[in-house]
């Protein structure tokens, strides 16, 4: 039998139970803000007791097939035990990724933001490798993806960019990302053909609502606005469009020029701002992540956290975890939730995973 004591069935079903007890007293819809409290937390405990219900349900069935099998000796029942082996194994897989995803924040929408660091143009192209990878593992994920800002590189590739993921626990998946990435390949831009090594940074925080206080004072921002930058020609924006804001005690740097107007670009950036000391805050709560940001290191050798290798050898290897595929064009194509499911594992295992 499975053991539903990881999931913690029993004391779900409990918790279903006194909400709608609580529910089903004199007056309680009366009050909206219990109602909508009691709909926010019934909805996720229903779903999830409805899948392990229909888990249960697959179980049964396999036992079934396999006495079946065993009574009546007949190995053409191998293919159908197989498929509800199979069957099962994916539902609970599944529900396991759900759990991991169970942080304060994970079901928030993400603002990721990729800085090219060491190497010039070499690291300007890998950091748009990464914009690209992560635009397709968005498609692949049913996300939706809407640019913030891009500095578009000098010869090629990109600067900067930050974008927001919307979509279901986007944040939950995207937070295994932050950190440094480490590209090594012939490059491209050499014509003596030598092997570079490139190195980009991804910083992934919660997009968060105006009801999470965040102490924000105006003396402490400096707000500059300048032209929104272009492919050049009739592209460039000749009004002051872009808002770049500057938190002082922070040092957290927030640049919006998607928008048309001032107003708008300047609500995005404000937005932005907040979600970024908002992370940055729940990192300073935790010991370790605190650590890590008082020790950040350049983005550069020793600090990556995974490695994409296409030259001598083909493999992408996260470094945290230890999980390696030599498949690294279907990775590049947005292909990383293994590495993700890798992360977050490992993380909860831990104990490391962030709350935040």
């Amino acid at each position: 039998m499975i053991s539903g004591a990881t999931f913690e069935v029993d004391r779900k079903k409990a918790r279903l139970t006194e909400l709608e007890e609580a529910a089903a007293k004199e007056g309680f819809w009366d009050s909206p803000e219990k109602a909508e409290s009691f709909l926010k937390e019934r909805k996720p405990l229903e779903t999830f007791l409805a899948k392990w219900t229909d888990i249960a349900k697959t179980l049964e069935d396999l036992h079934a097939y396999l006495e079946l099998g065993d009574e009546a000796e007949d190995v053409s029942l191998a293919a159908e035990i197989e498929r509800h082996a199979e069957t099962l194994a994916e539902r609970l897989d599944d529900m396991e990724m759900e759990r991991m995803l169970g942080g304060e924040n994970d079901d928030r929408n993400a603002i990721v933001t990729i800085h090219a660091g060491a190497g010039g143009t070499e690291s300007q192209d890998w950091a748009e490798m990464l914009l690209r990878m992560y635009i397709r593992f968005a498609d692949r994920s049913g996300f939706e993806v809407e640019m913030v800002e891009r500095q578009e590189g000098e010869e090629a590739g990109i600067k900067s960019v930050t974008f927001l993921v919307s979509g279901d626990h986007a944040y939950g998946y995207l937070k295994a990302e932050s950190g440094v990435h480490r590209l090594v390949r012939i490059s491209p831009f050499d014509a003596n053909k030598r092997r570079h090594t490139s190195f980009a940074s991804v910083f992934v925080s919660p997009e968060i609502d105006e009801d999470v206080q965040i102490q924000i004072n105006e003396s402490d921002l400096k707000i500059d606005t300048l032209r929104s930058g272009g492919a050049g020609g009739q592209h460039v924006n000749k009004v002051e469009s872009a808002v770049r804001i500057t938190h002082g005690p922070s040092g957290v740097t927030v640049l919006c020029q998607q928008e048309r107007s001032q107003h708008k670009n300047r609500a995005m950036a404000m937005k932005i701002l907040r979600s970024k000391l908002y992370e940055l805050e729940m990192r300073q709560r935790a010991e370790k992540a605190a650590e890590a940001h008082k020790s950040k290191k350049d983005i550069a050798w020793g600090s990556q956290i995974r490695s994409y290798v296409l030259a001598p050898y083909r493999m992408v290897k996260d470094h945290r975890t230890g999980h390696d595929t030599g498949n690294v064009d279907a990775v590049l194509d947005g292909d990383i939730i293994e590495f993700i499911r890798k992360y977050l594992l490992s993380a909860s295992a831990g104990g490391e995973q962030r709350s935040a």
